[in-house]
Order: structure tokens, then C-alpha cells, then sequence
């Protein structure tokens, strides 16, 4: 009797999460029916978000999203893969743990604060010193077409999320590089490997899988980011293709505009717009989940 009390404990613990996602994807579809039905798939590709008019479209929203969370990921997967193996395969004994400790502590920082000090510091240093050099140097590509007249703008939200994601991928690397087995990487020095061949030939290849679902996870962190990328975004309504232009992202608009939604239609607009990014976040997992059974598959046949 005990085991099987035991049994029904765990089995109910274990339908509660898959139950707690089917009731919010269902609440968030019936409050956002109004704007589905209205505006169907159209909403996708409208640029419009005129709450006056009762016109609204997830274009723009979409497109800060995407770009602001892939390239922020563009710019931190190098930075975290070289503090990773910094930290496991070069870094003196002594300093290890504490730039460890420091690195998980960044991930601590809360987003209001990282936008604060967006607000305070980086917004300023792009319209005065950094945007206006890239401009200077690499004004003829379209993304750095314009010279930042504000600090709010696409490209400091871009740095902010660099920011939110660095030690998340840095950590799960770290963690992923310690466990490569000694031995493989002791043969490979034997043969008379460098280290890094022995970085880009053993610790890489045994860890791959691992890594690419950090990569996942960080992108995962981009997407649904919302404060820290409200304040410093500049919450635009447009399409632009200088980063230095103002922009918005789904989850900036819709912890901008909730509570000051003026009509149900407004209301039902931004559900929908969270619908859309729950879509963008379920299919990030279900590819971090593809990704790891695709690589570690290859590796068993190895």
C-alpha cells in the first residue's frame, strides 16, 4: 500500500507541470480570441499598432525580437566559450573559483537593474563615444547606417541582453568542459597535441551536444527578456535597419502596455502578441530538445 501511495504521489507530481502549461496556453488563447479572431494571421505581418484606430499588428515586435535576441547571441557565444575555457583549461588554480563565482553572480544582477544602469551608463556611451565610431568606421552597412541621436535604441538593448546571457552559457560550458574524462585529454597531449587542439579536438567534440542546448537556453533568455529591454529599447513601433534606431520586442510591448490598455481589443492584441512568443520559446526548447538527441545520437555512433 505504501508503494503504491507512493506511486500516485509521484505520477500526480509529475502531470502537474505538463497540466500548469495546457491551462496558460489555454487561458492565454481565450483572452487573446477577440484579437485572433479579428485580425487572424494578418497580425503576424501588420507593422500597424494604432490602439486609437483599433489597429494592431505584431510585425515590428516580431522583428525586435528576433534580431535583438540572435544577435545579442551572436556576440555572446564567443565571450562565454573563451571565459569557459578560460576558466577550465588555462586559468591558474587559485583564480578559477572566484571568476567562476563572479561570472554566476552576474547572472544574479536583476534585469531592472541591468536596465537602470543601461539607462544611467550604457545609453549614453553609445550616443556619445561607441555609436558614434561604429558610424564613423562602419557607417556604409545598413545596421550602423545612422549615428545615434538617443540613447534608447536596438543596439543597447542588444548589449543588455549580450549581458543577461554571457554567464548563463558560461556556466552550463564550464560545467560541461570540467566533465570532459582526464584521460582523453591527457592522450591527446601524449600524442603531442597543443592545448588548443586539444580544446577544439576533444573538449569541443565530447561536449557538443551539451553546448549546443546551453546556446538554446541563452537564446531562450533572449526572447522572453522584457524589462531591462523596455527601458533601454526605446519601445518603437517600427522596422528599422540601423541598430541605432529605436525598436521593441513582444515582451517589452506587452510589459509596456498592459496596464494602461485602453480597450478589450488592446487587451486581446497583447495576449495575442504573449501567444506568439510562447510559440517563439516553445519551439526554442523543442530545438535545444532535437539539437542534443541529434549530436549525442552521432556521438553513440562514433
Amino acid at each position: 500500500m505504501g508503494d503504491r501511495l507512493y506511486r500516485a504521489a509521484l505520477t500526480a507530481l509529475a502531470l502537474t507541470l505538463p497540466l500548469l502549461l495546457l491551462a496558460l496556453v489555454s487561458e492565454l488563447v481565450m483572452n487573446a480570441w477577440p484579437a485572433i479572431r479579428r485580425f487572424g494571421l494578418h497580425f503576424v505581418w501588420t507593422s500597424v499598432w494604432d490602439p486609437v484606430a483599433g489597429v494592431f499588428g505584431a510585425a515590428p515586435m516580431i522583428f525586435g525580437t528576433l534580431a535583438s535576441s540572435f544577435l545579442a547571441l551572436l556576440l555572446a557565444v564567443p565571450l562565454a566559450l573563451g571565459v569557459a575555457i578560460y576558466l577550465t583549461e588555462f586559468a591558474p588554480k587559485w583564480l578559477r573559483q572566484p571568476v567562476a563565482f563572479l561570472v554566476e553572480l552576474l547572472a544574479a544582477i536583476p534585469s531592472v537593474v541591468l536596465g537602470l544602469w543601461g539607462i544611467l551608463v550604457l545609453g549614453p556611451f553609445i550616443t556619445g563615444t561607441l555609436g558614434p565610431g561604429i558610424h564613423g568606421t562602419l557607417g556604409w552597412i545598413p545596421i550602423f547606417s545612422t549615428k545615434p541621436t538617443v540613447g534608447s535604441n536596438m543596439f543597447a538593448a542588444i548589449l543588455i541582453l549580450t549581458i543577461m546571457i554571457i554567464p548563463i552559457i558560461s556556466s552550463i560550458c564550464r560545467e560541461l568542459f570540467v566533465g570532459v574524462p582526464q584521460e582523453l585529454k591527457d592522450g591527446a597531449l601524449a600524442l603531442g597535441a597543443t592545448r588548443w587542439e586539444v580544446v577544439r579536438g576533444v573538449v569541443f567534440p565530447y561536449a557538443r551536444a551539451g553546448i549546443a542546448a546551453a546556446l538554446i537556453l541563452g537564446l531562450g533568455r533572449g526572447l522572453g527578456e522584457a524589462i531591462a529591454v523596455t527601458q533601454v529599447i526605446g519601445n518603437r513601433v517600427a522596422i528599422n535597419t540601423s541598430l541605432f534606431d529605436p525598436g521593441d520586442t513582444l515582451a517589452s510591448r506587452i510589459a509596456g502596455q498592459y496596464q494602461g490598455a485602453d480597450t478589450a481589443l488592446q487587451v486581446a492584441s497583447l495576449v495575442y502578441l504573449a501567444v506568439i512568443l510562447l510559440v517563439f520559446s516553445l519551439i526554442a526548447n523543442l530545438a535545444a530538445q532535437l539539437i542534443v538527441r541529434s549530436v549525442a545520437g552521432r556521438h553513440q555512433m562514433r
